[in-house]
């Protein structure tokens, strides 16, 4: 038996485990069982919290179909209530730093990578407009902010099938580590709505790092100037950056309740 924690970022759902006295073994199939909602705990996103020579933690994250992902951006904001204090986190995206502030917690997520290898891209691309697009979406904006984003600026985001349009493009071949994809709309010089399909989990009530990306390339764009209230089906985050600055992403994060499992019951 090994402690675990449900939390959530604007609703955006983990089970945290605490493996930092005894590891804790994760397989596909098992992180898949343990998200599922019907027979397992349910979530969104799985994340292992471990030692670490590098930081005060490590953190591991594993999204609702079994893939192993670099970064979540929700996740690493709930880190901090998960251990009580502020923290560095080793992820496979590298070092995060998060701390609680008066209004939530805030993350340094790293700086944005733009470069189409960085992405991945499958070949080489401008990835500040995307020479190609899906049906009548606009030309897409590209960036890794740990993991790999693309965004798509449009007039009415009420009238996008996000649900479809999201699905094919993750799966694109032009994308070979697939993609989180974003659907953006500008409400103002410091402000925008978005939804994410979520690369391996389809679409959620929030997601950290697409709210990071997307406020990234609405102000390379000259869309909108930092900081950039995002607002998510599940609630607001706050993203600053500045050209060749980090980027700083606040907003809530919550403990719903805490509990024990024996993990091997969940399938090899």
């Amino acid at each position: 038996m090994s402690s675990f924690a449900k939390m959530h970022g604007l609703r955006n759902d983990f089970v945290v485990i605490d493996a930092r006295e005894t590891p804790v073994e994760i397989t596909e199939a098992r992180a898949r069982a343990i998200a599922d909602r019907h027979t397992g705990i349910g979530c969104d996103q799985l994340i292992i919290v471990g030692q670490s020579d590098r930081a005060d933690v490590s953190m591991r994250i594993f999204n609702a179909d079994g893939s192993e992902v670099e970064a979540c951006g929700n996740a690493t904001r709930c880190i901090p209530l998960f251990i009580g204090s502020d923290v560095t986190i080793e992820t496979k995206a590298g070092i995060l730093e998060a701390r609680i502030a008066d209004d939530g917690v805030s993350v340094d997520m790293g700086a944005p990578r733009f470069e189409w290898r960085e992405i991945p891209l499958a070949y080489a691309m401008d990835t500040y407009s995307l020479p190609t697009t899906w049906d009548d979406l606009p030309p897409p904006f590209c960036v890794n902010v740990g993991n790999p984003h693309v965004i798509f600026f449009v007039g009415d985001l009420d009238k996008v099938d996000t649900a479809r349009l999201g699905q094919l493009i993750e799966h694109d071949p032009l994308f070979p580590a697939r993609v989180n994809v974003n659907f953006a709309q500008v409400t103002g010089p410091h402000s925008l709505r978005l939804i994410v399909w979520e690369r391996g989990a389809g679409l959620t009530q929030a997601c950290g790092t697409g709210a990071c990306a997307t406020a990234v390339a609405a102000i390379r764009r000259g869309l909108a100037q930092g900081p950039v209230t995002v607002s998510l089906p599940g609630g607001d985050l706050v993203i600053d950056w500045q050209a060749g600055g980090h980027i700083q992403m606040t907003g809530p994060a919550n403990h719903v309740f805490s509990g024990e499992a024996d993990w091997g019951a969940f399938g090899g």
